[in-house]
């Protein structure tokens, strides 16, 4: 048994009594006495012999259905990967409330089934075509689900990233593929709930039968049915998977933030590579950490470009850092969309507290690592310029024109609403994580559907989840995006400028994404000028590599009071380094996640509050 109980890691021995033996099972969840407590647990192996001397207790009692047994090595993976507790998993593997197993059978029949006809079968036009090798085209479907890739072989990774533009719609590909194979065993993964739900409502019109997680986990253990979820959808109850689809697989919400910080396209590929079974990743902007490690299918050029909106791109280079935030052309956009009755904006401002930008005071050009092109800070007043993304040291100088006098640029999210309102006449509403409709994949609207009258928004990038649609999305200062102290800040930004092109639409739609930008020839700019992702894989590739960033290195951070010895340790490992962050956390490399997820897994943890984050992603 494991017990329920993330600081204990050993398995314990306990007897079924005959009242339970239709109950228990691997997997199941049940009650145990430990050191004079009842705490759940899961059953992870059966047929185990006590020790010799060692008397065996009895369950206390049972409490239904866990993960499905094949979930149980999956768990027992992620456990290594993210150096985490195995109940962790077992427990979002789980039902949220107690589920009985069926009576008179071992288990949910599960069995795969030939696909039956479908009602949409053959009504499905083609998403999009791409040319074949061998002339004239094949769907995008059809080209992901082509085979393994090359050299993998039979038992290899199966998935493809199929890269669509903002404006395209993501479920086709989802009916698609249902109309292929069937209800049975077909998983499509969400980022948010609303997402989740929206998908769910249109299979359900379609006469796709569907269950969605985790109210329908009975239904999913069942079979029959599409399973639909958010990330926690990574751990659904199937036991085998015919084909995942996962909708805007760029999206940060597919990642837990706490410890263990675990992936869901990361655990979904794994179960998929177990049964020999497609992923398909669906976003506008893929990550070099997919992109790389995946098969990559796009759409022809031209259909691609018109799903991406127009985006301007306001140089403020050459001006004053103290002539505020508003420049020329983001007020003429405001007004040529305000003076409109059914005009809506969104200003997007980045700014909450954590990073302070620099600029030369005499060229006007921002403060920029050497090295890496991230943010730099000034910790001392007549001190160094120090990165925050690298560590690189620098005199406080213009790098471009040489000059010594910098200023710093900031307005807060509260001030900027308040002179919106005054500048355009309209009442301007505050919209950010902590504030308004706070944050969590819960509260984000579902595709079409609306969650406010107000035409004018300010906020942070949670505004862009907020709203289900605009004609304006300003970026008030893009470069606090471009300049964030981590590593995948500019894919991070184009993910940003690709969700707010959803919410303008299309090239033909009308509307307009203006960013105001000190640092206009940025790669990620670029690439939504021209509706052109794969100009942000092509400029990270090379820095990527000589820095040993994902994914051409594996990283880890250890934080708490034990950090530093516990890195130590570590850094006797073959093949892994560490060096001090800042206060209490270290940052733990490695080339690949073998060497650094064995030696966190080798390594005895000191007692204390240690956090653990493998592949964290503020570095």
């Amino acid at each position: 048994m494991a017990p329920d109980i993330p600081a204990v890691h050993r398995l314990f021995d306990y007897s079924v009594p005959a009242r339970f033996a239709d109950q228990v099972r691997l997997g199941a969840r049940v009650r145990i006495d430990l050191h004079g407590r009842r705490v759940g647990a899961y059953v992870v192996e059966d047929d185990v012999v006590a020790p010799p001397g060692v008397v065996v207790r009895s369950l206390a009692a049972t409490s239904g259905q866990g993960p499905p047994p094949e979930l149980l090595s999956v768990a027992r993976w992620a456990a290594w990967r993210w150096a985490g507790p195995l109940v962790s998993f077992l427990g979002t593997a789980s039902p949220p409330r107690n589920v009985p197993f069926p009576a008179g059978s071992e288990r949910p029949d599960n069995t795969l089934t030939p696909p039956a006809p479908s009602a949409t079968s053959g009504s499905v036009p083609p998403l999009a075509m791409v040319p074949s090798p061998g002339g004239g085209a094949v769907d995008l479907v059809e080209a992901a689900l082509a085979g393994p890739l090359a050299g993998s072989g039979d038992g290899g990774d199966r998935s493809s990233v199929i890269r669509l533009a903002p404006a395209l719609d993501q479920f086709l590909v989802v009916q698609e593929l249902a109309s292929r194979l069937g209800a049975e065993s077909l998983l499509v993964l969400a980022p948010t709930l609303g997402r989740a739900q929206h998908v769910a409502r249109r299979l359900r019109r379609l006469g796709v039968a569907v269950a969605q997680l985790p109210d329908d986990w009975a239904a999913a253990r069942a079979g029959g049915s599409v399973v639909v979820g958010t990330r926690s959808g990574a751990w659904a109850p199937l036991s085998r998977i015919r084909a995942v689809v996962v909708l805007d697989a760029h999206e940060e919400a597919y990642r837990e933030e706490r410890a263990p910080t675990w992936s869901a396209i990361e655990v979904v590929r794994e179960r998929a590579r177990r049964d020999r079974a497609p992923v398909l990743l669906l976003t506008p902007c893929p990550p070099l950490v997919l992109e790389d490690t995946s098969r990559l299918v796009t759409t022809e050029r031209a259909l691609e470009r018109s799903g991406w909106a127009p985006v301007e791109v306001v140089d403020r280079t050459g001006d004053d850092p103290r002539s505020g935030l508003f420049s020329e052309s983001l007020v003429r956009a405001l007004h040529r969309t305000l003076d409109r009755p059914e005009g809506r904006v969104i200003c997007i401002l980045h700014r909450t507290g954590r990073v302070r930008l620099l600029a030369c005071a005499e060229c006007g050009n921002l403060a920029r690592c050497t090295r890496c092109q991230g943010a730099v800070e000034r910790p001392e007043k007549d001190g160094p310029l120090v990165c925050g993304r690298c560590g690189e040291v620098r005199p406080a100088v213009c790098a471009t024109c040489d000059a010594r006098r910098l200023k710093s640029l900031r307005i807060g999210v509260s001030r900027a609403t308040e002179e919106l309102s005054a500048l355009t006449g309209v009442a301007a509403v505050e919209v950010s994580g902590s504030g308004r409709n706070p944050g969590g994949s819960g509260h984000h609207p579902a595709e079409g559907e609306s969650t406010g009258d107000e035409r004018l928004v300010v906020g942070t990038e949670a505004a862009l989840y907020r709203r289900s649609r605009a004609d304006l999305v300003a970026f008030l200062d893009v470069d606090q995006h471009l300049l964030a102290p981590r590593f995948a800040a500019a894919e991070e930004t184009l993910a940003s400028l690709a969700r707010a092109s959803r919410l303008v639409g299309g090239r033909r739609a009308g509307g307009l994404v203006l960013v105001q930008t000190r640092w206009p020839d940025h790669v990620a700019l670029a690439a939504a000028v021209h509706g052109d992702p794969g100009l942000v894989a092509e400029g990270e590739r090379a820095v990527r590599r000589s820095l040993a960033f994902p994914p051409y290195g594996a990283l880890a951070t250890v934080k708490g009071a034990g950090a530093e010895g516990f890195s130590l340790g570590l850094a006797g490992c073959p093949g892994v380094s560490c060096s001090p962050l800042d206060g209490e956390t270290w940052l733990v490399r490695a080339a690949t996640h073998e060497e650094l997820c064995g030696a966190l897994a080798t390594v005895e943890r000191p007692p204390g509050r240690l956090r653990v984050a493998v592949d964290p992603g503020n570095v």
